[in-house]
């Protein structure tokens, strides 16, 4: 399956699941959204390991993704969403230090796929947040420590979910037997390892928490539930995603 198929049939799944109020369909329709975007990168690693000769387009690429504008609150917590999301999706990150922009390297379909994820995701994790925020259950916990705790458990949960839904297509592609799945996937792996270590110039280690955040065990409960309940976002969003892109 192509890049562009596998967006249209996660599209597909997107429309089934903003027509259910039903927490358990909208939680199936985003696992079978990463299943299909994990079984589209397997079937494209197969594929590329039968090329006698690899094109641009068949080789990991690094692409910039903005995350927000300096000086913007929780910024982190965006980022941590993005590399959890792109985690499931064989996608390394780099993040700068201002956590306003992420350099993703990876296969096109896996950027792709987690940008398109990552683009829904995200609004509904604030939206969660300020709904959070609104009730006033995070009081006497001050606001903007109540907000980081939430979004970074959303993060979590998101990062959990989708990684088990990617295991879930795997274990299908081992049960069909594919003739060379695993060693494609571990040619990949090795691609794009020696692809990250070549290109990226990042210095140190990204923490997606700092020690004067604070702590709020019932806001990271709060956003816990959330990531559980979240599902993917509005077909428009996921179409505008790749525009978002840059190179």
């Amino acid at each position: 399956m192509s890049d562009d198929k596998m967006l249209a049939r996660i599209a597909a799944l997107l429309r089934q699941a903003e027509g259910t109020d039903n927490a358990h369909e909208a939680e199936a329709f985003m696992a079978a959204a990463q299943r299909l975007a994990t079984a589209t990168a397997i079937d494209l690693a197969v594929a590329r390991s039968h090329s006698a000769q690899r094109t641009k387009a068949q080789m990991p690429v690094q692409r910039t993704v903005t995350i927000g504008q300096a000086g913007t609150k929780g910024l982190r917590t965006y980022v941590q969403l993005f590399v959890m999301i792109g985690m499931a999706n064989d996608v390394k990150c780099d993040v700068a230090s201002n956590s306003t922009f992420v350099y993703a390297y990876g296969f096109a379909e896996d950027i792709d796929a987690t940008h398109a994820l990552y683009t829904s995701l995200v609004l509904q994790m604030v939206k969660a947040s300020e709904s959070y925020i609104a009730s006033g259950a995070h009081r006497p916990t001050p606001t903007i420590t109540a907000r980081l705790n939430f979004q970074l458990a959303f993060g979590s949960r998101i990062g959990q979910r989708l990684t088990k839904a990617r295991e879930e297509a795997k274990q299908e592609a081992d049960r069909t037997d594919q003739p060379g799945t695993a060693i494609a996937l571990r040619d990949k792996d090795i691609e794009l390892k020696s692809f990250y270590r070549q290109a990226s110039q990042a210095r140190g280690t990204w923490r997606a928490t700092s020690a004067s955040a604070g702590y709020s065990s019932a806001a990271r409960r709060a956003g816990d539930r959330a990531g559980q309940r979240a599902r993917l976002g509005p077909n428009t969003e996921l179409s505008g995603a790749r525009g978002a892109l840059e190179q």
